[in-house]
């Protein structure tokens, strides 16, 4: 299978993973949902993590692809206050908890392009 052919399946990959993380071990999410959403923290880290896995699965399948990826840069791009949050939280952890939250920021906008990129693969293929 050539390269650009796994990289949907790679990327619903990824959001499965998350999605499934956010339901199987919600209390590492619930404390990144910034304080400013109306509701409970635990709802918004479920609503995201079953947006992950719907994302996941219409990412993986080739009708939906395109809107399910434009879909999918998106959501990268509204989760990043949380990530943000979690970054300034962490601020005066270990080194190494540090490290990996302030990490993440700029894997970010590789996320965005990487879905964005399947987009344009899956118009390509269409």
């Amino acid at each position: 299978m050539p390269r650009s052919d796994r990289s949907p399946l790679l990327l619903a990959g990824l959001l499965a993973a998350a999605g499934t993380a956010h339901f199987t071990a919600p209390r590492r999410f619930d404390p990144i949902v910034p304080r400013s959403l109306p509701g409970s923290p635990r709802a918004w880290t479920y609503a995201s993590g079953a947006a992950e896995l719907a994302l996941a699965a219409a990412v993986a399948l080739p009708r939906t692809r395109k809107a399910a990826a434009l879909a999918t840069a998106a959501f990268f791009v509204g989760v990043f206050p949380a990530n943000v949050k979690m970054a300034v939280d962490w601020r005066h952890r270990p080194a190494p908890q540090r490290t990996a939250a302030w990490g993440r920021l700029p894997v970010q906008l590789p996320l965005v392009l990487w879905a964005r990129g399947v987009a344009r693969g899956a118009e390509r293929a269409s």
